[in-house]
Order: structure tokens, then C-alpha cells, then sequence
């Protein structure tokens, strides 16, 4: 028999075990009227083997069926939704091994509870259905929480951005220009550069690079500046150094294959990061940082200089050396995207690391709130563009308390244009929760300069009064009022009868 897929192993196993607990037999009896042994049926029911014909005609005889019924991909009712998630392949597609989930225990615990289980799939897989959710969004999603789990550093990247650096005489303490990064991968990986390679092509206006491997060319967008070509070009040095062979040839995935791409990409770009932004040089400069007296935004923007990085290259980089060596664990990460002409906007991407903090995405297209420093400084640069006055970057620092909680943040924000969009711009935060080792570490925390706010997550949830920012009103928090209106006069009807 042609070796079996992993689908086919655990379809096959599933009927196996229903089929036998449906009939009563135990284990020790189904191995007395196959022949086989308990241990060899456990690994079929686990969908760890799959057995060859012969033995496949004993189990359907013990079992009352027909051999064709066993091997078949048809599931019954009860493990239909079992079938449609194998059949979407998000279960075979996930980085289980990641997180040292073994996939026969997944299948285990399937079998064990088909109806509770089958229908907490079925709502999963529906719900991916009406919200649009495509593989990638998993892919994504189990990326982050991956990132999450590691504190989001990687010390073997760290070690091997170092490595390159050290073999190739790259500064550690100033600048690697773009020309030396050009240089090392035309001549150690054999490329060709080719600049304003992407103009002859108007619908890729919005693409910063593509890689032609058959003939090792770099098209680049005419619109990047040193700083994203650095990156650019780090990240195709961390794809050769590192040996990432599963990869997207566009800058950034526009459409995902397989999560191995979605990984690739992560540590292609964690390894540029790590190059021009050295590790022991960085750890130097956030500690003169944390020691000023009073909050200094010029202080982040000569970062930006000194490094030659994007702000979310320099927000990513914080997020890996705060937990790891300021013990600053409690932190997250949010980029926000905005359409001046339309005012809205969008949260492309999130990092909370040792828990889940309050801030965080919404897909129901509600209105962020308007107080966190992260929407008002877009808010802010949006005015200074229609005015003429600005379009550069713009830095801020705000002490954010989540209502009706305990939780307070201080904030850094960085909002600027969007490149190579020119309708949009973009900010970057990294927001660490107000404890007694930020206490410690931060000289500047009760700066008066630094502005305090309530916030919340958006306008529809949102209790806070006479709130001058509202953009919209809180229509879902007025539902669950009425409910426990509702409620609360059941209750008393209730009470009297």
C-alpha cells in the first residue's frame, strides 16, 4: 500500500476508535479478534500508523464493516467538523513543533470527545469562514504567539548576526552604510542590484523589492531611501547566512504558502535588525536613555540617525533587548496605519509579551480610542500635513491608565508618512506596564512633561464621560446596559413568583 498522508492516518484512526467504542470492545478483546497487539491498534487510533491490507480486512471484519468503509475519508456526523478542519490543512500547516505539541496527542484528544471537541472545531472553522480568515491568518497568529513565548529574542540569531558581522568587519559601534551591505551581497551571494529596478512596473508602486533567483537580481523600489535599502539588504543577507531556503521573493508577504515562509521571513528580518542595530551597542544606548532626568524625544530620533533604522525597526529592536536585559517583560507592541483622507484607522500588527495587555486589536471595525497616544499623534501629523507645516517624523511619550482598571503604561510613539505609500502614514508604540522595575529603571517616569491620559480599547466600548475624543458612540456597552437591565428585572419578576 503508497504511504499514507497524515490526514488519511488519522481519519483512518478516528473511525477505528469510534467504531470500536460504538461495539463495546476493549482493547485487550479487539487485539484477541484482530491478532494484533494493543500497542501496534493504540498507534493506528493515534493516527501514527496505517495498516497494510491485510490486516485493514481483519479490523473491518472484528469491527462489522466493509474494508472499503475503514479506508474511505468519509466521516460520520459526529466527527464531520474534524473533517473540515484536516481538509482546510490548518491543522497539518501549524508549527505544532514550535510549541512541542505532538500532533497524535491533538488527534487523541479529538477522538476521546467527539462531540464536545467536533463542535468547538465546527464554531472555530466557522467563525475563519464569516470573518474572511485565510490560512496566513493562522500562520500569523501562531507566529506571534511563537514570538510571544520566546520573549521575543532569539539568542541564536543574535549570535549569528555577530558571527557575520565579525567575519565581514562590519562596525558594531557606528553605522553599517548601505554600500558595505550592497557590496557583500553582490560579491559573497553573487547578486545584482538593480536600482529603480521595480519603475518600469506601476503595479508594484507599492512593493520595496523583488528577488529574481534564477538570476540572483534585486529589483528595488526608486522610492527607498538608505534606510529601508539597509534593511532590505540585511534581510537578504540573513536569508543566504542563515540558510532559509522557503521564502516569499517579494519584500513582504503578500501571499503566504506555508508557515516555514511566514518563519523565514521572521528571521530573515530579526537577523538584519540584529546587524545594524548591535546588540551591546543598543543595550548602551537605552540605558543612557532610561538614565535621562527628564524625557528627551530628540534622544529617539538620533537613534534613528545613529543606526540609520526605521521606527519600527527601532521599536522591534527594543522589544527584544527590554525583557531580555532591562527586565522590562511586561510590554507590548502596536502599529496603527491611517488614511488621512478618510481619517481611519488600522492595526497591522501587535506583540504582547508576558501576557496579554489591554490594548490590542479589534476586527470589528470600531473606533480606536482616539486618547492613546499612538491614534492622537497620527491625528497630529495628519493637521501639520494639511497645513504644510511637517512631514517628517513625530515623537511623544504619554502615561496611558486603562479605564476602570489598575494597568498604566508609559508609552513611546513614533508616527511618520508611510514609504512608499504616500496616502497613508503609519506610528509605531511600545508601551511598557507601569511597575516597580520600570520605577527603577526610568529616571524620567514622573516627568511632568510627560502627558497622563485614560484611555480605553474603542469609542463603542467604551464608559468614559464627557470624552472629547469620541469618535463614535458607545453603542456596544449601551447593549450590555440594557442586558442587565434585562436581567436585573427577570431576576426581581423571579424573586416575587
Amino acid at each position: 500500500m503508497s504511504q499514507k498522508s497524515p490526514n488519511e492516518r488519522i481519519i483512518f484512526g478516528l473511525k477505528i476508535k469510534q467504531l470500536r467504542q460504538a461495539r463495546g470492545h476493549n482493547f485487550a478483546d479487539f487485539a484477541k479478534q484482530t491478532g494484533m497487539s494493543i500497542s501496534y491498534l493504540n498507534e493506528i487510533e493515534k493516527g501514527k500508523k496505517f495498516p497494510k491490507d491485510d490486516k485493514i480486512a481483519l479490523l473491518a471484519g472484528a469491527l462489522g464493516v466493509e474494508a472499503a468503509e475503514l479506508t474511505s475519508l468519509e466521516l460520520g456526523k459526529n466527527l464531520g467538523p474534524v473533517a473540515d478542519l484536516l481538509s482546510s490543512n490548518f491543522l497539518n500547516e501549524l508549527p505544532l513543533d514550535l510549541f512541542d505539541i505532538d500532533l497524535a496527542k491533538v488527534v487523541e484528544i479529538i477522538a476521546n470527545a467527539p462531540l464536545k471537541v467536533g463542535a468547538f472545531i465546527s464554531t472555530l472553522v466557522e467563525l475563519s469562514r464569516n470573518y474572511a480568515l485565510a490560512e496566513e491568518n493562522f500562520y500569523f497568529g501562531a507566529l506571534r504567539s511563537y514570538l510571544e513565548l520566546n520573549n521575543n529574542y532569539f539568542e541564536e540569531i543574535e549570535q549569528a548576526a555577530a558571527d557575520f558581522a565579525e567575519r565581514n568587519k562590519l562596525p558594531t559601534t557606528a553605522l553599517v552604510s548601505v554600500e558595505a551591505l550592497a557590496r557583500l551581497l553582490e560579491k559573497r551571494y553573487g547578486y545584482t542590484i538593480v536600482e529603480n529596478g521595480l519603475t518600469p512596473y506601476p503595479e508594484l508602486a507599492d512593493i520595496r523589492s523583488v528577488y529574481l533567483p534564477k538570476v540572483k537580481k534585486l529589483l528595488l523600489n526608486g522610492k527607498l531611501n538608505d534606510m529601508q535599502k539597509a534593511f532590505q539588504f540585511g534581510k537578504e543577507l540573513g536569508f543566504n547566512y542563515l540558510g532559509l531556503k522557503e521564502r516569499a521573493n517579494t519584500a513582504a508577504l503578500l501571499r503566504v504558502n506555508s508557515f516555514e515562509e511566514v518563519l523565514s521571513h521572521f528571521k530573515a528580518g530579526y537577523f538584519s535588525a540584529a546587524l545594524l542595530l548591535n546588540r551591546e551597542a543598543f543595550n548602551r544606548d537605552m540605558e543612557a536613555f532610561f538614565q535621562l532626568p527628564r524625557w528627551d524625544g530628540e534622544y529617539i530620533l538620533g537613534l534613528l540617525r545613529k543606526y540609520q533604522a526605521s521606527p519600527e525597526m527601532l521599536f522591534q529592536r527594543m522589544t527584544n533587548v527590554l525583557p531580555q536585559f532591562f527586565g522590562l517583560e511586561k510590554l507590548f507592541l502596536l502599529r496603527f496605519i491611517q488614511t488621512p483622507a478618510t481619517g481611519q484607522f488600522k492595526m497591522d500588527k501587535e506583540l504582547h509579551l508576558n501576557r496579554r495587555h489591554q490594548p490590542h486589536g479589534n476586527a470589528i471595525s470600531e473606533h480606536y480610542c482616539r486618547r492613546w497616544l499612538a491614534t492622537s499623534l497620527l491625528n497630529d501629523l495628519s493637521q501639520m500635513q494639511q497645513g504644510g507645516k511637517f512631514t517628517g517624523a513625530l515623537v511623544g511619550a504619554q502615561r496611558s491608565r486603562y479605564h476602570d482598571t489598575k494597568d498604566e503604561y508609559l508609552c513611546f510613539t513614533l508616527a511618520r508618512p508611510a514609504y512608499p505609500s504616500p496616502d497613508q502614514n503609519v506610528s509605531i508604540t511600545v508601551g511598557i506596564l507601569l511597575d516597580a522595575t520600570l520605577r527603577k529603571r526610568v529616571k524620567f517616569l514622573d516627568d511632568p512633561a510627560i502627558a497622563r491620559r485614560e484611555v480605553n480599547t474603542t469609542c463603542e466600548r467604551c464608559a468614559i464621560p464627557n470624552c472629547a475624543e469620541r469618535a463614535a458612540a458607545p453603542t456596544v456597552l449601551e447593549v450590555k446596559e440594557r442586558r442587565k437591565r434585562v436581567q436585573k428585572v427577570l431576576r426581581e419578576l423571579g424573586e416575587r413568583g
